[in-house]
């Protein structure tokens, strides 16, 4: 396959994902914003089969609720480990008479043994004086909950909540769908080590190959419309004159 777009970080294909991702290196997570299928827009097709055909052990997908739902048994052979709550601060919702939806779900899918994942705590500094010293251990996916390597002293880092408010990229968003840095950045620290490749077969603009690439991680990223193949290309390289 001939990149559309390469540099020291980052290579972009122009294609299907479903064509593409078994003659390419194993990612240590892919991050996946999919067609969600819940619009008249040309563009707006679930596509079929991709969720069995990801490689590696690490899935993030975005998605709303009705979405999973519908194609719940394409994620059969993966297992569910968290979901996040992406809080916008204005509406995305197409209904008038219910209430005005504001968020998106992040859904973290993976293969094998739990203990095996990449686990980078996110965390956030904790303005309120509090002090929290739980036992150390290898956590469990579930249950076990004595059982956690993480220490909050007061005025420390915490856990990240699971619910993160970032603002949309309304108003300079160069793809329907655009998601901002913030949402993306703790999804690639949480699940793939410096170094590591992120997989994105369904890039758009290119986001998150432009946080995988500040956070000094590589990435491969996959697009089936040339002009936004263009696009993604075009903040790679503002990112490269930037440094």
């Amino acid at each position: 396959m001939i990149p559309y777009y390469e540099d020291d970080a980052v290579t972009i294909y122009l294609g299907d994902c479903r064509e593409m991702v078994a003659s390419l290196p194993t990612p240590a997570v892919t991050i996946a914003d999919p067609p969600y299928g819940e619009t008249s827009l040309e563009w707006d097709c679930w596509v079929p089969g991709w969720p069995a055909l990801m490689p590696g052990s690490c899935l993030w997908c975005f998605g709303s609720m009705r979405m999973f739902l519908e194609h719940a048994r394409e994620f059969a052979g993966w297992k569910f480990g968290q979901d996040l709550v992406w809080e916008k601060h204005n509406g995305s919702g197409f209904h008038a008479d219910r209430f005005k939806r504001v968020h998106e779900n992040i859904v973290h899918w993976y293969r094998g043994a739990w203990s095996v994942q990449t686990l980078q705590v996110p965390s956030t500094l904790d303005a309120i004086q509090r002090s929290v010293v739980r036992k150390k251990g290898r956590p469990q996916h579930m249950g076990h909950i004595e059982q956690t390597p993480f220490r909050s002293e007061d005025g420390g880092p915490r856990l990240m909540r699971s619910v993160i408010q970032v603002p949309s990229c309304h108003g300079y968003a160069q793809h329907p769908t655009q998601k901002p840095l913030g949402i993306l950045s703790p999804l690639i620290t949480f699940s793939c080590p410096v170094g590591g490749l992120v997989l994105e077969p369904f890039m758009g603009s290119g986001s998150s190959l432009v946080a995988a690439k500040q956070l000094g991680r590589r990435a491969t990223g996959i697009e089936a419309r040339e002009a936004y193949c263009e696009v993604a290309a075009g903040r790679l390289q503002q990112e490269v004159l930037a440094l």
